[in-house]
This record gives structure tokens, C-alpha cells and sequence, in this order.
């Protein structure tokens, strides 16, 4: 009876084993097409002394040169979506290989892209505007006026 009970408890004990070691789920992760690159304006560096106060406007020196400030702005697309998206290093932006596929993750305003092909570092982005890549055709179809048949 003691070799019944210990068998069956063996039994037991390697069905349930296969049951919790299995493999490890993988992460999905998200990918995207980097589409392109344009130049935007994103502010205006000044130099002068206008920035110094009342004491040098008082002497007359109010020279300010102003340029126009251009940072870069990426197009990702997935199946579903548009992002465009402008690196938050503004002083030092890596340039991003146009044509190739990224991996990201969005948190709130901020977006995290790794191309694997690449260095495989991890950026921070800002998410500057999300557009729909299909935007429903229904809908579309529905805000038309249908044409009467006489």
C-alpha cells in the first residue's frame, strides 16, 4: 500500500512540473516605419544684450541678432497610426536612419525609440501630433449627402 501511495504521489508531482516550467512570455513590442525627416521651426536663438536689464538700456544698447531655430521632426507610422515626433535633446539630436523599422514605447507625451539595426540606445522623443493612418471610410461615406434617383 506504501508504494501505491508513493507512486501516485510521484505521478502527481511530474504532471504538475511541465504545467510551471514553461517557457517565458516575450514582451511585444511595438514597431514603426521612420518614413521621414523635416526641419521645423521650434523657436529663435537671440543674441544681444537686450536680456541685461535696465542698466545697459539706459546707455542705448538694445542689439539684438535673432535667428530662426530648426529642429528635426520624424513621421513614424504603424498600421494604425501617425506620430510625428521631435527629439527632447534639443542641443545634441541624434539623426535617425529614414527607411528603417524602430521599436518604441509611449508613456504620456514621451515616446522611447531603439532601432535595432542601429546602435541599439534608447531615445527620448516628444510626441508632437498623432494622426490616424485609415481613418474610417464609413464615416466618411455617411457625412455625404446620398444623391436622389428621380
Amino acid at each position: 500500500m506504501n508504494i501505491k501511495s508513493l507512486a501516485i504521489v510521484g505521478l502527481a508531482l511530474v504532471s504538475a512540473v511541465p504545467l510551471s516550467a514553461g517557457p517565458k512570455k516575450k514582451k511585444v513590442t511595438s514597431r514603426a516605419m521612420l518614413e521621414r525627416m523635416e526641419s521645423v521651426p521650434c523657436g529663435a536663438k537671440q543674441r544681444g544684450l537686450s536680456g541685461l536689464g535696465t542698466v545697459w538700456a539706459s546707455a542705448g544698447i538694445t542689439h539684438v541678432n535673432s535667428d530662426e531655430k530648426l529642429c528635426p521632426q520624424y513621421l513614424l507610422r504603424t498600421d494604425e497610426m501617425e506620430y510625428h515626433v521631435r527629439p527632447t535633446d534639443g542641443k545634441h539630436p541624434v539623426v535617425l536612419p529614414i527607411g528603417h523599422e524602430v521599436e518604441y514605447k509611449i508613456k504620456g507625451d514621451r515616446m522611447f525609440v531603439k532601432v535595432p539595426d542601429g546602435d541599439k540606445k534608447t531615445r527620448t522623443y516628444q510626441v508632437v501630433a498623432m494622426n490616424p493612418t485609415n481613418p474610417d471610410t464609413a464615416a466618411q461615406d455617411t457625412s455625404r449627402p446620398s444623391p436622389e434617383k428621380p
